[in-house]
């Protein structure tokens, strides 16, 4: 059998990193393998379902570059599903676990229960006081074939539940966590099918991942409490279990578990700051996961050839926003210049430095200045940051230092040699900036930090920052003249 993974969310919202990690391991591994990559929506709870949520999950994956082969797509607006063992949308798949809930009920493997919630909520009360972890008490285990059929005659509301053995151990190995081995004695009879007729996700995860061929299930280590009691589903239908993998959780700074009380957690939230999804892919698989060499910066491919399950960390993985920072920067620096000010513009606008027709107009100037910054960007919106010195005639210095150097005694001259090599030309181009500080060193005999940083200063009104060739490519000609006639005046 071909090697087959699923991504199977909830439509309940954004896209968690944790899932995207989740949804990245689920993709390497099935293109290192040749397999297929699933997309499945597991919809169940209808009282969790956030409108818009499956076209907001898919955006997504689509942004990360994390593509699925089969299962649910969104195409000209509209959800559609393609594969040969849809529907991939667990609500549209309700008569086909009708059929296996009544398989497991035919077995002796299911019952039903009438209990009420106050019944519910007194007996783990109860359980509470005595010290006891709460769980169903078998109460309607025991009922007559004759009593079950005449209160769902009567319409009362049920539900049906799984029939767990008694003090049986229930084993099985995961590559992460090892050969686990829990006791029935501590697994509930959970609910499989709900009161309102849709199967709780142990029942719905069991009958899909078989149907659909699943050879894998990754997911995150919060459910494998879950996995006993989808093994004993597994054991009773007769199904071939999936290999299961328990990821360890994404965790922040202090341990816990990364969550949006902290700061940003939803995959949108770092596209829309500008992060680049190969740099956000690139980190996060290395977040419970290490390359045999330990290398930081990894393609897509370097990942799918080097990625498997057993260098998965057995504990959480911390995710480190200054380590994203750090990729992110790389992953920039390298980029094309017109990629990045692209994702520039709406930041830019937002900001208020450009309208959105001034930045059309002007996008090449854009172009310019994004290459003289990007090296100084940790994410595309921090653009916006640093623009400052690319704009208005009048040089502003960022500290009292910054305006101490250009007062030095022989600064004026220097400025104004520079002016006069700036009114020879036609344009400043790399060849221009490539020799400029040659020229002033011969003209003024100025040298080192003598020459460079008042020069700096009295263009940009800083010390330190972007290449300054880059800087006065994009600060053109006339600019950088008039800033330098105006701070003559000053000196």
């Amino acid at each position: 059998m071909s090697v087959r993974l699923r991504f199977a969310p909830s439509p309940t919202g954004y896209l968690h990193l944790g899932s995207l990690r989740t949804a990245l391991y689920d993709y390497l591994y099935a293109k290192g393998h040749d397999g297929k990559y699933i997309l499945r929506i597991e919809d169940t709870d209808q009282t969790r379902y956030v409108e818009g949520a499956i076209e907001n999950l898919i955006d997504s994956l689509t942004w990360a570059g994390v593509i699925h082969d089969e299962g649910v797509f969104v195409e000209n607006g509209k959800i559609v599903q393609k594969g040969d063992f849809g529907p991939y949308i667990q609500s549209e798949r309700l008569d086909i676990y009708k059929k296996y809930i009544q398989i497991l009920l035919d077995k002796g493997y299911a019952y039903y229960c009438f209990c009420t919630k106050e019944r519910l909520d007194e007996v783990r009360e109860k359980q509470r006081e005595d010290g006891k972890t709460p769980m169903y008490d078998k109460h309607c285990q025991s009922l007559s074939k004759e009593e079950i059929e005449k209160r769902l005659a009567n319409g009362e509301e049920h539900v049906i539940r799984l029939k767990v053995p008694e003090n049986q151990d229930i084993s099985w190995t995961d590559p992460v966590k090892g050969t686990i081995t829990i006791n029935s004695s501590e697994v509930d009879d959970q609910v499989l099918i709900k009161s309102d007729g849709f199967p709780t996700y142990h029942l719905a995860v069991v009958v899909d991942d078989h149907l659909m061929e699943i050879t894998h299930a990754v997911r995150g280590e919060e459910w494998l409490t879950s996995t006993p009691k989808q093994k004993l589903l597994y054991d009773y239908f007769g199904f071939e279990m999936p290999q299961f993998i328990h990821l360890p959780t994404v965790l922040n700074k202090d341990r816990k578990k990364l969550s949006k009380r902290q700061g940003d957690v939803a995959t949108s939230d770092f596209k829309d700051k500008g992060y680049l999804p190969e740099a956000l892919n690139n980190y996060l698989v290395l977040v419970g996961w290490s390359p045999k060499d330990n290398k930081e910066l990894l393609t897509m491919d370097e990942l799918i050839k080097e990625f498997d399950f057993d260098r998965v960390s057995k504990t959480g993985g911390i995710f480190d926003l200054d380590k994203l920072n750090f990729i992110n920067n790389q992953y920039i620096k390298q980029a094309d210049a017109k990629r990045i000010a692209e994702l520039a513009v709406p930041s830019i606008v937002n900001a208020g430095l450009m309208t959105e027709k001034e930045a059309k107009e002007k996008f090449d100037w854009i172009v310019l200045v994004t290459d003289a910054l990007k090296e100084r960007l940790n994410y595309v919106s921090e653009i916006v940051n640093h623009m400052n010195i690319f704009f208005g005639d009048i040089v502003t210095f960022e500290t009292p230092e910054a305006e101490e150097i250009v007062k030095a005694e022989h600064v004026k001259g220097l400025i104004e040699a520079f002016i006069a090599e700036l009114e020879s030309i036609e344009e400043i181009d790399e060849e221009f900036t490539a020799n400029i500080f040659n020229v002033l060193k011969e003209k003024t005999g100025a040298k080192g930090k003598n020459l460079f940083m008042p020069v700096r200063c009295a263009v940009t009104g800083q010390q330190h920052g972007p290449d300054m060739g880059k800087i006065l490519i994009a600060l053109g000609k006339q600019k950088t003249i008039n800033r330098l006639k105006e701070l003559i005046t000053r000196l």
